[in-house]
Parts: C-alpha cells; sequence; structure tokens
C-alpha cells in the first residue's frame, strides 16, 4: 500500500509539467509556437518527451507500476475480506468488563423461574433487536451462560476494496480509452464545409495508438454563419464580445440534413464525436490576377485575431500563376482608425469600416521541395519586399470592393465585397473547431464515482462488535453488554448505552422478574443503583 501511494505521488507529480508546457495532443499549434519562441530550449524538452507527457516512457512506466501495485493491493485483501464475510462473528470473550465500552444489569427472578431459561429468553430478545439493528449474529450457549455476538459494518472495508479498485478502473479507463481517442482540429469559413477524414478536413490530428484514421466516422459540417454580439460603442464595456455562436448544418451518410449550434462550453454531439468551438475569426475574400486579367487566386483567407478589436493577421501565398511566386503579409481592421502615430488599427471588433493593408514579397516561398510550411506565416528568406516595410513602396490598402495593382506589373489584387453576392457581411466570418472523440470518458467517470462512494463508505461507515451475555447468579440474572470498535468509531459507547437501554425494556417482560436498570455506558466496575 505504501508503494502505491509514493507511485500515485509520483505521478502526480510526472503530470506537472504537462500543464506548464502545450501537448502536441491538445494543443499541436501551441507545440509549434513554442519552438519559434524557444528554438534552443525546444530540444532538450522534446528529448525528454515534455510536449508528450501523458505518452511519454517515464509516465508510462510509474503509470504501469501503480497499475499493477494496486492490483497487488487489492487482490490479497479481497479474498481475505471475502473469507471474513462467510466466517461466524467471534466468540463472546470470557470478560466482557475488561472492554472499555461496557454496561451491565441485575434481574431479580422471583416465583419458580428458572434462571437458565430466563437468560435464554433475554439473549432471543437481544438476538432480535440486534438483527433489527443491521447486525450479523451468531449465539455462544454453554454451561447455563447465554450470550450473542453481533457484528457489522463490512461496507467499509468493501467500500475501501471499491475504491482501490474502482482507482485500477480509472487506469485501465484511460489508458485504453487514450488509444481509442483522437482530436482534430479545423478551420471552417462561411458556406463551406469540413469533411471528417484525415485526408480532407483536418489542419492537425492527433490519433491514439488504436485508432484506425481510415475508418472515421463519416459526416460533413457545413458553416452557415456565425453569430457574435458586441457591447455598442458608446455604452460601458464597449468592443466587448458577448455570445458566440456557430450555426452548422450537419450532414451524415444514412438521415437527413439537421442544424446544429456550437458555442463555447456547449460542444455540438455528432456521430459519438464532440465538436468543440475554439475560436474565430474574418477570412477577406481575396482575388489576384496575372497581367492579362485571368484568375490565378481566388479564396477566403483567414486571419488571425490580435487583439481584442479583432486586428488580424494573415497570410496568402501565390505559389502558381505568376512569372514568381508571390508572398502577401496583410493586416485586416474591421474597424478602421488611425492612431496620433499615423499607424492603422482597429477600434471595434465589428464590421464598421473594413480595412486590410499587405506587404508584398515575391521569390521562392520554400514550398516547392515538399517541406511542410504553416499557412499562416510567411517566411521571407530568399524573398524580395516588392512592397510595404522598407522596400520604398507603399504598402497596399484595400477596402471591400476594391482593385489595387500589384507592384512591378505583376498583376492585380481584389478585395472582394462579399455583399454584392447578396451575404450578410462584406468580410466572411470563419471559426477554429476542435472535434474530439473519447471512448473512455463515460468509464472515468463510472469507475470515478464509483470511487468516491467507496471512499465515503470506507470513511463513514463503522465497523464495530457487540456483544450481550446472561449469566444466572442463583435467584438472579446478570446481563451485560460489551462494544468494541474496529478502527476509529466515537459513536462506540453511544451504541453500547442505546443497545443496554433497548433491551432494558425486555427485561421486566420475563416471568417474576424485577431488578435493576443497566448502568449505560459504565466503565467496568461500576455499580448501579438498584430498584425494589
Amino acid at each position: 500500500m505504501r508503494t502505491a501511494l509514493v507511485l500515485l505521488l509520483l505521478l502526480a507529480i510526472a503530470a506537472i509539467p504537462g500543464s506548464i508546457v502545450p501537448q502536441r495532443s491538445a494543443d499541436p499549434n501551441g507545440v509549434t509556437q513554442w519552438r519559434t519562441d524557444n528554438p534552443d530550449l525546444f530540444p532538450v524538452l522534446d528529448t525528454l518527451q515534455l510536449f508528450d507527457v501523458y505518452t511519454s516512457a517515464w509516465f508510462s512506466a510509474i503509470y504501469i507500476l501503480l497499475f499493477i501495485s494496486l492490483i497487488g493491493c487489492v487482490i490479497p485483501r479481497t479474498k481475505h475480506h471475502w473469507a471474513a464475510l462467510k466466517a461466524r462473528p467471534p466468540r463472546t470473550p470470557a470478560r466482557l468488563a475488561r472492554l472499555d465500552d461496557h454496561a451491565e444489569a441485575r434481574v431479580e427472578l422471583t416465583g419458580e423461574v428458572d434462571a437458565g431459561a430466563a437468560a435464554a429468553q433475554a439473549i432471543d430478545a437481544a438476538e432480535a433487536q440486534l438483527k433489527k439493528a443491521g447486525y450479523r449474529v451468531e449465539r455462544y450457549d454453554a454451561g447455563g451462560v447465554a450470550s450473542v455476538s453481533a457484528e457489522r459494518g463490512y461496507l467499509r472495508e468493501t467500500g475501501n476494496l471499491v475504491f482501490h479498485g474502482a482507482l485500477v478502473g480509472v487506469l485501465l479507463a484511460v489508458g485504453i480509452g487514450g488509444g481509442l481517442t483522437y482530436t482534430g482540429q479545423t478551420v471552417i469559413t462561411e458556406d463551406d464545409s469540413f469533411v471528417n477524414s484525415l485526408g480532407l478536413g483536418y489542419t492537425s490530428f492527433n490519433p491514439g495508438r488504436f485508432v484506425d484514421t481510415d475508418v472515421l466516422p463519416p459526416y460533413t459540417l457545413t458553416l452557415d454563419r456565425f453569430d457574435v454580439s458586441y457591447t455598442p460603442l458608446g455604452e460601458a464595456g464597449q468592443g466587448q464580445a458577448g455570445d458566440f455562436a456557430a450555426h452548422l448544418t450537419v450532414r451524415e451518410p444514412e438521415g437527413e440534413a439537421q442544424d446544429g449550434v456550437v458555442r463555447v462550453n456547449h460542444p455540438l454531439e455528432v456521430a459519438g464525436d464532440r465538436v468543440y468551438l475554439m475560436g474565430n475569426g474574418y477570412a477577406p475574400t481575396v482575388t489576384v490576377r496575372d497581367p492579362e486579367g485571368e484568375v490565378v487566386f481566388s479564396e477566403a483567407v483567414p486571419f488571425l485575431p490580435q487583439d481584442a478589436n479583432m486586428t488580424s493577421q494573415g497570410v496568402i501565398k501565390i505559389a502558381d500563376g505568376l512569372d514568381e511566386q508571390l508572398g502577401l503579409v496583410g493586416f485586416f481592421y474591421p474597424t478602421a482608425a488611425t492612431m496620433q502615430s499615423g499607424a492603422v488599427t482597429s477600434a471595434f471588433g465589428d464590421l464598421l469600416n473594413p480595412l486590410m493593408t499587405l506587404w508584398v514579397y515575391a521569390g521562392d516561398l520554400g514550398i516547392d521541395d515538399g517541406t511542410p510550411r504553416s499557412v499562416y506565416t510567411l517566411d521571407p528568406d530568399g524573398m524580395t519586399q516588392v512592397a510595404g516595410g522598407d522596400s520604398g513602396v507603399e504598402s497596399l490598402e484595400l477596402a471591400p470592393g476594391q482593385t489595387v495593382d500589384l507592384p512591378g506589373g505583376r498583376g492585380t489584387i481584389t478585395f472582394e465585397d462579399e455583399t454584392a453576392a447578396g451575404a450578410a457581411e462584406p468580410v466572411k466570418r470563419y471559426v477554429s473547431l476542435s472535434v474530439h472523440r473519447d471512448v473512455g470518458a463515460p468509464w472515468v467517470l463510472a469507475f470515478a464515482v464509483l470511487a468516491i462512494l467507496g471512499l465515503l463508505a470506507a470513511l463513514f461507515v463503522p465497523r464495530r462488535r457487540l456483544w450481550v451475555k446472561a449469566t444466572p447468579e442463583g435467584s438472579s440474572l446478570r446481563v451485560e453488554y460489551a462494544g468494541l470498535a474496529r478502527g476509529e468509531d466515537p459513536a462506540i459507547r453511544g451504541a453500547v448505552a442505546d443497545l443496554a437501554r433497548d433491551h432494558a425494556a425486555t427485561l421486566d417482560g420475563l416471568a417474576g422478574a424485577s431488578g435493576e436498570r443497566p448502568a449505560a455506558g459504565s466503565r467496568a466496575g461500576s455499580a448501579p443503583e438498584t430498584r425494589p
């Protein structure tokens, strides 16, 4: 048991790095950003598996050892407990007066009452009383002395075993369920769809080791619109975002399309997956044409928010269709405003005065060699800046519906106005969704509840033994009551007192009997008062 406790402490300590550094299974983008911010330290932590704490070799070793230790605790204790459940309550001690919690009563027998029969009658009443109170009882009569031994509280040890067994269940559910769990991230722009397929819909995907990525549940999600409310200008807390709601159309192979809504902390259940709303932003639609007017690029490009007013940054990469590759780094301002320094910023999160500015780079995007590149960042190494920054050419500025020329006669770029096509807003919105499947979660919850119930039983159910013994002494009958706690039981003295008090009423029913009331809760050797 000590080994299990030490390993449980080590497991808690080993889990701490998982809350300090981002984990690939939960936040792959955070790991990428951490590597960018800490290029020297990243290889060291990666070698130590600190970005994969919960699947690392050292965490798994502690986990497996704890699992083995708990099983080693539970199995022998279960065998011992099973034997104790089938055993008879222990024989009545010869000297009950030696026990700390003890009381006795003396009954004077008159007439021709047989003392042995009276003792048996008194113990019969005590046996019935103890059975009614939920005790397991066993009679021990010998040499004219009648006694009953009672025991209860086996639920305490049962709860203890259930608690430890449930911990083993939690470990199994986490281990096996983690292997069957997957988490993926995707970005959907209004009017676009996501397909639950590894090769089509996910921007990142982290499967468990037992997940078959070829048989993911088939369904599609279409983002119809994204609603967000802002506190109006001039009111307290102006610009603060309120409710977020992504309205989706869900389609499965069998059945009609259904509407669904995803809100923060209110996921949508689809085919056993849970879809969470992780973020949102604007996706301006940009069209690039070559010098002859042919369209070489036309997409709604997600821009990542940089502040509370939705000042957003995005990257546009033109790999084909022009004489040389172009990379555009842009900022989008939903409500453009000019600061005193002359810099442009967004003064409000809603679309009141949308504006987009772009820096333009020409050269090699570095994507032709097959090296994976993030769509949200641009590496300008090997490229020439031809607009914005230190290029000597003003950055491009576009409002919805405007078209400007690309530097050097490279063509034109248009900031499409979506309202012209009947959309509700001039700029589309996008949402970032996390798709999570955890088959082990219900089992973890069930075992956790079972562990709590077992722990409550182990803490609050008392384990105690009670004895009642009737000894004939001439024309009188001495009745003794005693109790013994198995472990901490501050209520044991009260239990003995209640037993003696309730049993006293049956003593008066003995034929021709009269005598003293029991001195409930008295210590050994005390002398109760007598009643004529």
